[in-house]
C-alpha cells in the first residue's frame, strides 16, 4: 500500500499556527501535544484516506485525539489536500468556502 503526499493549503496551514499558539499559551508544551496528534492524523490520512467519512461533496473529515478540532481534506489522483484545521465548534461555513470546485 502506498501513501500519498499531503498537501497543507496555507489557510490549513495558519488554522495549525493558530490553534497550536493558543494551546501553547494555555499550558507550556500542550501545543506541541496539538501538534504530534496533528501529524498523526495526516499520516492516517496519507495511508488510507477513503476510510474517513464524507462531510461535504468530496471532502473528507478526520476527528484529531485529545482534541477537539477536525482536518479536513479532498483526495485526488496526486495527492491529498488538506483544506482546514478547525475547532469542532467552528461554523462548518469556515472551511466550506475553501472548497475548490
Amino acid at each position: 500500500m502506498s501513501c500519498k503526499q499531503i498537501v497543507i493549503r496555507s489557510e490549513a496551514e495558519l488554522d495549525i499556527k493558530d490553534a497550536y499558539e493558543w494551546y501553547e499559551c494555555q499550558r507550556k508544551g500542550l501545543g506541541e501535544g496539538f501538534l504530534l496528534c496533528i501529524e498523526q492524523a495526516l499520516s492516517r490520512i496519507s495511508r488510507n484516506p477513503e476510510i474517513y467519512s464524507l462531510v461535504h461533496k468530496n471532502v473528507r473529515r478526520v476527528l484529531i485525539h485529545r482534541f477537539p478540532f477536525s482536518v479536513f481534506f479532498v483526495e485526488s489522483t496526486e495527492n491529498i489536500s488538506v483544506l482546514a484545521v478547525l475547532h469542532a465548534r467552528r461554523d462548518p461555513k469556515a472551511w466550506k468556502g475553501r472548497v475548490v470546485q
